[in-house]
């Protein structure tokens, strides 16, 4: 079954090949486990922002949305928020991804109907 995709999983895919190739692009490839986290997370974004052409996958939008935090909390966890470009980048590219996440949720009726049932007590 072929689904189609959001403009915003379209978006978070393009975020997730950025991310990946970053490391080289700003140049911080030489940041060991930086880098590990930048090539982890951009394959997990382009992973998960595709799934949607195979799967009807509602979690998907939720795994993004904790990649975005991940990437957002990672310059404070890992310790380079001195490492200027790749915490910048980080903070940015989670930003962005945790928005559209969470931007793609609100149009899901599945979840606003889930959200709606739990937060009406119904």
């Amino acid at each position: 079954m072929v689904t189609s995709m959001k403009w915003q999983d379209w978006a978070n895919f393009l975020l997730g090949l950025w991310l990946f190739a970053s490391p080289w692009v700003l140049g911080y490839a030489d940041l060991g486990q930086v880098t590990v986290n930048a090539l982890i997370f951009g394959f997990l974004l382009v992973v998960f922002s595709l799934l949607p052409l195979k799967l009807p996958a509602v979690w998907e939008e939720w795994i993004d949305l904790l990649c975005g935090l991940w990437l957002i909390a990672a310059p404070f966890v890992l310790g380079f928020t001195g490492q200027f470009s790749a915490a910048v980048n980080s903070l940015l590219v989670g930003t962005l991804v945790a928005l559209l996440a969470a931007w793609a949720m609100s149009l899901d009726r599945e979840i606003v109907r889930w959200w709606h049932d739990r937060a009406a007590g119904h």
